[in-house]
């Protein structure tokens, strides 16, 4: 049977990175597939529960403005942003008195 058939136990892996939410070990999580379900357990404290399937919405951010779900409030603002040009002058050699304008 495969990792993703409904009902079949799926393979145990380690979770890199992870941390237990319980005693706060990172690199102790093992999580498997079983009934269509992702489970996680704690080889360290014997932490154990059921991972809600799906995939979270993407956050809104300033980079990316579009990512955020349709109806969010963050980024209801009417005003437009202005855009500033950026001028980059020549260094001045030490002890100059020059001005730039």
């Amino acid at each position: 049977m495969s990792e993703g058939s409904p009902g079949a136990p799926g393979k145990r892996r380690f979770i890199a990175g992870a941390v237990c939410p319980s005693c706060a070990e990172m690199d102790k999580i093992v999580a498997w597939h079983e009934g269509g379900v992702l489970h996680r357990e704690c080889v360290r404290c014997g932490f154990r529960d059921r991972m809600a399937e799906g995939v979270a919405g993407a956050l809104p951010t300033r980079v990316d403005p579009g990512a955020a779900a349709a109806g969010s409030d963050t980024d209801n603002n009417d005003e437009k942003e202005s855009v500033q040009p950026i001028k980059f002058f020549a260094p001045r050699p030490p002890g100059s008195t020059e001005n730039h304008s």
